[in-house]
């Protein structure tokens, strides 16, 4: 019998956490693609509204969200759904994503498969936690408007997105792909969504 992967139990801990380009957002890196093969990987995501990530898509990537605390609004394949603690979140492949941040304080499982090394982004893209909890007094992106988290991609940010199967949706594309979204002027309307 081939034995392809070590047997492990890991803990949401500050050691196995990093801080998301300094902003509210944590991930736990639960299970590593080096771990499993390349097969997946597994996140904890702690975060609040202000660090949305910029409308993107994965390339070659399907990724679900587990929900485990609190609230969001999900853009997708020209839908809004909200989705609450116990919900699961399907994004396919290609397909454009956004997401918009209801509750105070967000926390979900995320499974990217197959990992395509996609975890090393997020790695690249943050730096060791130092608490388990929000830093205090972070500026965010999108504080007093979604659609900078589009507009605020820094060029590295793209590159190396890019460089691991993310592509960053442009505001143009993002209003074709998700006309939804709250960044370019279509008002929320969350109970309608419920």
């Amino acid at each position: 019998m081939n034995q392809s992967a070590d047997f492990f139990v890991r803990s949401a801990v500050t050691e196995t956490t990093r801080s998301y380009m300094s902003s509210p957002h944590l991930h736990t890196f639960l299970v590593k693609s080096a771990e499993t093969e390349n097969r997946f990987f597994l996140l904890e995501v702690r975060t609040q509204p202000g660090a949305e990530p910029p409308p993107h898509l994965l390339c070659e990537q399907d990724e679900v969200f587990y929900i485990l605390e609190g609230e969001l609004e999900v853009y997708c394949m020209g839908q809004v759904r909200t989705a609450r603690a116990g919900d699961v979140v399907f994004f396919p492949r290609q397909q454009a994503r956004a997401v918009y941040f209801l509750s105070p304080t967000l926390r979900f499982l995320s499974l990217v498969q197959p990992a395509g090394g996609l975890d090393k982004y997020f790695e690249a893209m943050s730096s060791p936690a130092t608490s388990m909890g929000s830093p205090a007094n972070v500026t965010t992106d999108t504080d007093s408007d979604p659609a900078a988290a589009t507009l605020a991609v820094s060029a590295e940010q793209h590159a190396l997105a890019a460089k691991y199967g993310i592509k960053m949706l442009t505001p143009e594309e993002t209003a074709e792909l998700l006309p939804h979204y709250p960044g370019f002027g279509v008002p929320r309307h969350q109970d309608a969504y419920r």
